[in-house]
């Protein structure tokens, strides 16, 4: 299989997320559904239930974390990894202009990090998969500031 993420230049400078992804000879698709800052270990009850109990972890650093967590332990649990994510989803709620919230310069910070650590090539200053950022009002639950959506390969 061949990844091949091309790059995306805006005035001759480097853009943190690719243009565009070619994978050739894919064994699989995989498409996670969004990764959210619910700490694992809650008890759930359904969500139509009046009483809904779910530990939301506070705070858009811990819970953007949590979510790269969740979807490195995802992709591998499914014969994957971090290395083989071709496109991302970001659901974030926060104020406009959302690209320079306070929010979402965490959750780039957290990001550049945690590949920096996982997976060093999906860096912003190396070849980043696409992806595409959606400010939203509201997630599924109030205290949820950030989802993050997948597709990988294997």
């Amino acid at each position: 299989m061949e990844i091949k993420t091309h790059q995306l230049y805006y005035g001759g400078k480097l853009m943190p997320w690719g243009k565009g992804c070619v994978v050739k000879n894919p064994n699989g698709w995989i498409f996670l559904g969004g990764a959210e800052g619910i700490n694992p270990d809650t008890e759930v009850r359904p969500y139509c239930s009046t009483d809904v109990l779910v530990d939301v972890i506070p705070g858009v650093e811990a819970q953007t974390k949590l979510c790269f967590e969740k979807i490195k332990a995802a992709l591998e649990e499914m014969g994957s990894s971090l290395d083989n994510i071709v496109k991302m989803w970001y659901y974030v709620v926060a104020d406009s202009p959302l690209v320079s919230s306070n929010t979402w310069q965490t959750i780039v910070k957290v990001r550049e990090e945690f590949f920096r650590e996982h997976a060093p090539q999906l860096c912003a200053d190396n070849n980043p998969p696409t992806f595409d950022l959606l400010g939203v009002k509201q997630l599924a639950l109030p205290d949820m500031i950030i989802e993050i959506a997948v597709t990988a390969v294997f």
